[in-house]
């Protein structure tokens, strides 16, 4: 199954929502978490996936 939850930056705060994407970094709305390249990075901060959790 498709995770379509929230997922948080444990840096900064910003929240990637699945539903708006990230348009203006070339994720569209409706990209899954998984489905987000491994080289996107927090539009706020800089980190990486793998500084962000799922929102409980």
């Amino acid at each position: 199954m498709a995770n379509t939850r929230r997922h948080v930056c444990n840096a900064c705060g910003y929240v990637y929502d699945f539903l708006e994407g990230d348009p203006e970094n070339g994720v569209n709305p409706k990209t899954t978490w998984e489905q987000v390249p491994e080289s996107w990075v927090c539009p706020l901060c800089g980190v990486g996936k793998d500084e962000f959790s799922e929102e409980k």
